[in-house]
């Protein structure tokens, strides 16, 4: 959703939270565009008030432009940031194209995401089977090992947004049982994998910031 407010930051201001893989595809796509922004860390469970006022669903991540404008979707996010610069040609596959790409991660982002979270969080779901939700989550990461089976990357030899906004996820689930991850035969997947988590981006992408409070500044981002 985008919606207007007053914004007396001399950068874009980007509400986050560390391990939130949404609030991660976008300060990836910060990171690649080079687009400088005020990072304020936020806590979940205390989520503050200046951020409601402006996206009163209270997810992360939410950025606020130096015009005022309100971005808080994910993927919203990391389009508006590549529109600003794309170095690396994120928007520009090597196969496919911008729409494909975000077929691909509509996807995982509605089936996927669903799955994932039933098998990491099984306790906050009534009636919900870890391991009914593995395997339904396997046949998505099967998709993507045949994919990956036939270039480096999901549209390519190149990274592109598919795999910056898909990977984030994929890592979350692999850390549920990483010993059952590993077993399975999924070598292109796994490489994929690797390289994203060994990568210089995402070591960026994942530093510790504290808590913003109130009144304070959040952090330069990316540094």
């Amino acid at each position: 959703m985008i919606q207007q407010v007053n914004s007396i930051s001399p950068y874009p201001i980007l509400y986050s939270f560390r391990r939130c893989p949404y609030a991660m595809r976008a300060r990836l796509a910060l990171i690649a565009s080079g687009v400088v922004c005020e990072l304020r860390e936020v806590v979940l469970r205390d989520k503050p008030q200046e951020m409601l006022d402006v996206s009163p669903k209270g997810t992360v991540p939410v950025l606020i432009d130096i015009k005022g404008r309100v971005i808080d979707e994910s993927i919203e996010i990391m389009l508006w940031a590549l529109a600003q610069n794309d170095p690396e040609k994120w928007l520009m596959p090597e196969q496919g194209s911008v729409v494909e790409m975000l077929e691909l991660i509509s996807e995982f982002d509605d089936g996927f995401k669903y799955h994932l979270d039933r098998y990491k969080y099984p306790n906050r779901y009534e009636d919900t089977d870890a391991i009914f939700h593995r395997k339904e989550g396997y046949l998505y990461l099967e998709k993507l090992n045949g994919l990956l089976s036939e270039t480096t990357y999901l549209f390519g030899d190149s990274a592109a947004l598919a795999d910056r906004a898909i990977a984030p996820f994929v890592r979350q689930f692999a850390h549920v049982d990483r010993i059952w991850f590993n077993e399975q035969s999924w070598s292109h997947l796994q490489a994929w994998l690797a390289a994203f988590v060994d990568s210089e981006i995402y070591n960026c992408a994942m530093q510790k910031y504290p808590m913003w409070e109130s009144g304070n500044l959040g952090v330069v981002f990316p540094k």
